[in-house]
């Protein structure tokens, strides 16, 4: 019999289960196979409690767990069980419990607290394969996160074939006078650029570099290969990019690529739409060996391209050859991997199949193990269902870490609206559902090539503005300074919160920016806020010198009204971004501001050192 959903609030004390908690679950999070699962599981003793049952669904199936009582405690009788799944999976659990006849049904409540209450959603139980292993050398780390075309230029000026190049001082082009955006001014941002500023990049306490696509393309950002082959020219030759990979690594900077591996560029060696290349392309005849690649709806000029835009085809997914050419024993991957790349990062990686995907793990470990496979999606990654498949990331056989957006919009959230429980519940939901070691292979990010500008995400929008106002527009003093103050807070927090710490090029010293192209200015540090860079740099340092810190979970994340606290060993961050002081019991050093402090001012953030 099912309980009586008018009497269920009557019960909401009687229990003490949390999820969250290592006394009530344990391990906290994702378990992996044949590993031991404990619950704990109190109910007031003047409940009366007949039994407990916790039913276990994995898809349709479900299993029952009988609860054995083991003590009476502090007014509270204590069911426990211990258990392990053989199967890996996203699992779902909930809670019976029997009382004369009657089941009371427990699910989950807020915080991953338990409640008596029909129809409550479940718990989420993630189950990985035990042999499941991500890169630990990177743990704790900072990536830096450049637009290859638009970072720093050195050496002679290299132009393009097709389009036109600017000077460094020049704005984008947000449309050309046709009314087409072709994305085809260049600034000329080269390898020699990058290696110029590697000095620059220590001091931000950066182990990874990671580059927007650098094979060649005819636009500016290269996600339209033209051929994987070989590496842009406007960047440099081998040699440049050799040079980079081996002085980068002098300064224990690993270099890490954007594969593009779900569609090429209209005009490339595989389509040749444009007859720019030698080759018999896809678009020009039925019997081009690439014909097969791309799926056609009227051939030539009605194709499959990602998200309808013509200059990307889409490759089809039977297109074994082509996965080949990426992922085989001489493929793209293996080459470059053994060349010294340390990781790659998958653009769109929910349209590529999984079991391509699984070839492009498998390319790059067995080249070298400690490579980081990362992709890029924008939910829950644990839940991810994608062109009819559920999609299996973190279980062992497909991604180290994802680009974590839901942390992004979480972190955003809080510092604009200054609601702690809110960010906490969602922080907390991405730390429960992913495996530890995909959580520090994640990147923890502010903005990205496809996001606004980090410093632009603190004030409000005007969702009327045009893209040409948009364009033009600055921030006034007023929202500049109020946005700066965010920004500092929000990066303290991207810093103790698990995962790669992210910067997009040019967030460090106050760049601004709207959607894409706007995101994509060139960089120029004589323009920095020195206010911000300077705060970036400490945060570098500090996950630099305490790598081990910041390589696991934090102790604790909690909040006081809207302060927002959480611990990692010795240091305690206090974020707080609400109108008022926050006052705190004793004086500590805070490592920001170089001073012994008895309070947390308003619109800021410390780092409070324990001892």
């Amino acid at each position: 019999m099912r309980s009586e959903s008018g009497i269920s609030g009557k019960y909401n004390s009687t229990l003490l289960f949390s999820s969250r908690e290592t006394c009530y679950k344990k391990p906290f999070g994702a378990v992996a196979t044949e590993s031991d699962i404990e619950i704990t599981f109190p109910v007031k003793e003047s409940f009366l409690a007949e039994g407990v049952d916790m039913i276990v669904r994995l898809g349709e199936k479900t299993k029952k767990y009988s609860l054995t009582k083991i003590k009476t405690e502090n007014g509270y009788d204590i069911f426990y069980v211990k258990f392990s799944l053989k199967q890996k999976g996203v699992y779902f659990y909930r809670f019976e419990i029997a009382k004369n006849g009657v089941l009371f049904f427990v699910g989950r409540s807020y915080n991953g607290k338990a409640k008596i209450q029909d129809w409550l959603p479940e718990w989420q139980l993630s189950v990985y394969d035990k042999n499941y292993k991500t890169p630990t050398i990177y743990n704790g780390g900072v990536v830096y996160h450049i637009f290859a075309d638009r970072f720093c230029y050195k050496g002679p000026i290299r132009y393009p074939k097709y389009g036109v190049l600017k000077q460094w001082h020049e704005d984008v082009t947000i449309m050309d006078e046709d009314g087409v955006y072709r994305a085809n001014d260049f600034f000329g941002g080269n390898f020699q650029g990058m290696i110029s500023k590697l000095d620059y990049l220590e001091a931000l306490g950066v182990n990874i570099i990671y580059l927007s696509p650098i094979f060649e393309a005819s636009s500016n950002h290269r996600y339209d290969t033209g051929d994987y082959s070989k590496i842009d020219y406007l960047l440099g030759d081998e040699k440049d990019f050799e040079e980079l990979i081996e002085k980068a690594a002098q300064k224990n900077i690993a270099i890490m690529l954007d594969g593009v591996f779900n569609h090429t560029g209209s005009d490339s060696l595989y389509f040749n739409r444009f007859g720019h290349y030698p080759s018999l392309g896809a678009y020009q005849s039925k019997q081009s060996p690439y014909y097969h690649w791309y799926t056609f709806n009227r051939f030539p000029d009605d194709y499959v391209c990602w998200w309808g835009i013509e200059v990307v085809p889409t490759i089809s997914r039977t297109a074994y050859d082509f996965q080949d050419m990426i992922a085989g024993e001489n493929g793209v991957l293996k080459k470059r991997t053994s060349q010294g790349v340390k990781g790659w990062r998958l653009d769109v990686v929910d349209e590529l199949s999984s079991s391509f995907v699984e070839k492009i793990r498998s390319a790059i470990k067995s080249a070298d193990p400690d490579a980081l496979v990362i992709g890029e999606v924008w939910e829950d990654a644990s839940t991810k269902h994608s062109y009819g498949e559920e999609r299996e990331y973190f279980r062992g056989k497909q991604l180290d870490g994802v680009m974590n957006y839901p942390f992004r919009t979480a972190l955003i959230d809080y510092v604009n609206r200054a609601e702690a429980s809110t960010f906490i519940e969602s922080v907390m939901t991405i730390c429960e559902n992913y495996p530890l070691q995909s959580l520090n292979c994640c990147m923890t990010l502010l903005g990205s090539h496809d996001t606004i500008r980090a410093l632009n995400s603190f004030i409000k929008l005007d969702i009327q503005m045009t893209k040409e106002q948009r364009k033009n527009y600055r921030l006034t003093e007023q929202e500049y300074e109020s946005a700066v103050k965010k920004l500092l807070i929000a990066s303290a927090i991207q810093y103790f919160l698990p995962g790669l710490a992210t910067i997009y090029y040019g967030d460090e010293i106050g760049m601004q920016g709207f959607e894409d192209p706007l995101n994509r200015r060139t960089f120029d540090e004589s323009k920095a806020d020195k206010r911000i860079l300077e705060h970036y740099k400490k945060l570098g340092a500090l996950r630099k010198y305490n790598r081990e810190v910041f390589s696991n979970m934090f102790d604790y994340i909690r909040h006081e009204g809207n302060v927002l606290f959480i611990k990692r060993h010795n240091y305690l961050l206090a974020a707080n971004p609400t109108q008022h002081n926050y006052e705190l019991k004793q004086s500590y050093y805070d490592e920001l501001s170089g001073q012994t402090i008895s309070a947390v001012q308003k619109m800021s953030a410390a780092i409070l050192r324990l001892n």
